[in-house]
């Protein structure tokens, strides 16, 4: 559906969220929940924060807005440091995603997305043209903002979420397992739909997730905690799959490491051009043998490869092919010797 909207208001930049040295105690426990944690997520990037029950993933994340209060350190977005701000006002700048979603029952889809706008004063004219913007992000017919919460499935509620959290577009975003309760197919449905939107709503997100495979997909950087809060290891995927720090994160992020870098990379960054001329490339009917799209992960590729019982796998760009990949290159990639 098309309609003619309102200039948006302009995008806030995201901003960088730094722990310094935060420790956070609970009366009655002997040691911290949280252990002197320090790390800095930057400005656009998505952090996952992983770890076992009681690691101290949620309540590392619920410190940044104050729904828990830390003891010592500090933790700042964008330079400034949180205990600085009307903690009301705090929330109302950062967007919160949790599991169960949380939307009002007795509200409408629409209403649901503009309570913080509705706090804030906007005009009628400025909450429907977020709103029915949001809902365009999100991939919901604007039909949707006037149904009901229970006349949505659970993964439409969970896009319903997080278009309220984007509602008066805050520089930061916490994500609490947004996607833990969805089935296997929603859930990777949702992902992959955030994926997308990350590069149109632009914000630091801290999301936190139970689960070494959402993380490696979801964070551009990952925190990998142990018992009491304690930062195990901070990197990329890749850094913490083909260096683990010790044994625990070894352990964590399990014993088919190899084949989860093969997740990070695309068919297309290692395809060899099969013997083709330069600027040449072959018609995808044209082969024989088994193939896969130049955008699948090389796991799939591996994957492909052995169920075709074959050491080489043609790779597709739409109708045409680009080359192939070897069994041995795969393995190089598992190890990181790959070109």
């Amino acid at each position: 559906m098309t309609a003619t909207r309102e200039p948006r208001t302009p995008d806030r930049p995201p901003a960088d969220i730094v722990f310094d040295h935060v420790v956070k105690r609970y009366p009655g426990q002997e040691t911290p929940a949280i252990d002197d944690l320090s790390f800095t997520v930057r400005a656009g990037e998505t952090c996952c924060l992983v770890g076992p029950s009681g690691g101290g993933k949620t309540t590392a994340m619920k410190l940044v807005n104050r729904l828990i209060d830390f003891d010592s350190g500090d933790i700042t977005i964008g330079g400034r440091s949180i205990r600085s701000v009307d903690v009301t006002a705090l929330r109302r700048d950062i967007g919160y995603v949790i599991q169960q979603v949380g939307l009002f029952p007795h509200m409408t889809i629409a209403a649901n997305i503009a309570v913080i706008p509705n706090l804030l004063g906007w005009s009628g004219d400025r909450i429907r043209a977020r709103t029915d913007e949001l809902l365009d992000l999100v991939r919901l017919d604007r039909a949707f903002g006037k149904r009901y919460p229970a006349q949505l499935s659970g993964g439409q509620q969970q896009r319903v979420g997080l278009a309220r959290a984007l509602a008066v577009d805050p520089p930061v975003m916490l994500m609490d397992e947004p996607f833990g309760a969805l089935d296997p197919i929603t859930r990777t449905e949702i992902q992959d739909e955030f994926l997308n939107l990350e590069s149109e709503i632009d914000k630091t997100v801290i999301f936190v997730t139970h689960d070494i495979d959402e993380a490696i997909k979801m964070g551009d950087r990952i925190a990998v905690l142990r018992q009491g809060g304690v930062l195990a290891q901070y990197g990329t995927a890749d850094e913490l799959l083909a260096h683990p720090a010790d044994d625990y994160v070894a352990d964590f992020v399990g014993a088919d490491r190899g084949l989860k870098r093969l997740s990070l990379r695309r068919m297309r960054e290692i395809v060899a051009p099969d013997g083709l001329p330069d600027g040449a490339t072959e018609h995808a009917d044209g082969g024989v043998g088994p193939s896969v799209d130049a955008d699948a992960s090389l796991r799939i590729g591996l994957s492909t490869l052995f169920a075709a019982g074959a050491d080489s796998v043609r790779v597709t760009d739409g109708d045409r092919v680009l080359g192939r990949v070897s069994l041995a290159q795969l393995q190089g990639a598992v190890s990181g010797s790959a070109v």
